[in-house]
């Protein structure tokens, strides 16, 4: 029997990829466990193990094809003996044409028969979890993907309906509700390509077209904006202390070839912070908060076409020139797209430091589920009051942006005056 290799999800955000490079032609035998296709995502490039044995009977995606589906068949396993042509034939992926005033669809729950009690239930993990988040039984869905699955397009705008007759009320109101959907839309999505083209028809430009990254970063900080209620928090931190610190620190690891940032001592002491203050060290899981007992790091790093944000675990329990370390190598291997998925996904805290730019200050968006993200900024000198002496000091601006679902302003505010007195007492770091 001919066996659909699937484009796999090969991370929880996923939803499609571009088929690299084949690593098996047609007529190949191959093994379970054995590579076969190196598939880009939307953060990096990943090697594709067979999950069955058999022969390639037919390639369905060619090399170098983006914009392939999660759960997409991009080629067919066929049993000695079996003849390749009962395949499916190749599939061509096409960039979508864009839709011009195209009214969004208000979906609701289809009556479907439900399955027999104890009927395995077979439903992608990126659709299980919009499902769970909906409160949708997913007994209730009728699958579009291979074999019946249930992918995220069948959950995804559906919501759950008790009984019929709320079903037929929401049907009955159905043209204001898409009127409404329309109006919403507009404003969460901004003007359609078709308006824009429209509006700098007489202007030249060059079209830049979207990748994974810049497609998964837009809709994610959209998304971010959206549905996460962010407040801001600043602080100036006074750096004298901390600087001259670093300075003696590197003078005695210099033999060893270990050169600390400011950014090292900037991670561990958010790290500490999330210790001293345990509440706000969590994260935002729908209909619950998580705290965390570790302090997992994330921190931003740019790279050409968008960032990566690897997370440096533990990151209380480490010296500074062991997380200075693994951040070095982190960085490098982000900007070399060879992270993988559990190197960048998780945490519950970041940090984006723009200061090496020369930027002051800024605000951040939050990674979702994070709870908090911490802005900072360039060390300038500039006149401060010490002992009621007008001084001169490097001092840094930081802005701390929080997600009022999981951290009130007092509870924030004490997170933040931990950053700071951490980073200004930066012996008792080591302690």
């Amino acid at each position: 029997m001919a066996i659909e290799i699937l484009m796999p999800a090969l991370s929880p955000t996923m939803e499609e990829g571009t088929l690299a490079k084949w690593l098996v032609k047609e007529g190949d035998v191959v093994k379970s466990g054995q590579i076969i296709a190196e598939i880009e995502t939307d953060k990096a490039t990943m090697e594709f193990e067979a999950v069955d044995e058999g022969t390639i009977g037919r390639i369905l995606v060619a090399e170098g094809t983006s914009g392939v589906k999660v759960n997409t068949a991009i080629a067919v396993l066929v049993e000695e003996g079996e003849a390749a042509d009962a395949a499916p034939a190749p599939v061509v992926v096409k960039a979508a044409a864009p839709v011009v005033a195209a009214a969004p669809v208000v979906a609701v729950a289809a009556a479907v028969a439900p399955k027999a009690a104890g009927a395995r239930v077979f439903a992608s993990p990126l659709a299980r979890r919009i499902a769970k988040d909906k409160g949708l039984d997913l007994a209730t869905v009728q699958g579009s993907g291979p074999h019946g699955r249930i992918v995220r397009a069948d959950v995804e705008g559906v919501q759950a309906v008790a009984a019929a007759p709320v079903a037929a009320a929401v049907v009955a109101g159905a043209a204001p509700m898409v009127a409404a959907a329309a109006v919403t839309a507009t404003m969460a999505t901004g003007p359609s390509t078709e308006t824009v083209l429209k509006t700098y028809a007489d202007r030249p430009f060059t079209e830049v077209k979207l990748d994974g990254m810049r497609k998964t970063i837009a809709a994610r900080l959209t998304e971010a904006k959206q549905t996460v209620p962010h407040f801001y928090l600043r602080r100036e931190i006074e750096l004298d202390a901390l600087m001259a610190f670093r300075a003696d620190l590197n003078a005695k690891l210099e033999a060893r070839g270990v050169k600390l940032s400011v950014n090292d001592f900037i991670i561990k002491a958010c790290a500490l912070a999330l210790q001293q203050v345990p509440a706000a060290n969590a994260v935002w899981a729908g209909d619950r908060v998580l705290q965390f007992k570790k302090s997992d790091v994330a921190v931003a790093v740019a790279i050409e076409g968008g960032l990566f944000t690897p997370v440096l675990r533990d990151a209380e329990a480490k010296s500074l020139s062991a997380l200075s370390a693994e951040m070095k190598d982190l960085a490098k291997r982000a900007r070399d797209r060879k992270l993988a998925p559990q190197e960048y996904q998780g945490g519950s805290f970041a940090i984006s430091n723009l200061g090496m730019f020369g930027i002051d200050n800024f605000d951040a968006i939050i990674n979702p589920p994070h709870a908090a993200i911490l802005a900072v900024g360039a060390g300038v000198q500039k006149p401060i009051v010490k002992a009621g002496a007008v001084v001169v000091g490097t001092v840094m601006s930081v802005t701390l942006s929080v997600d009022h679902r999981v951290i009130d302003g007092a509870l924030g505010a004490q997170l933040l005056t931990a950053i700071k007195d951490n980073l200004e007492n930066p012996l008792a770091m080591l302690a």
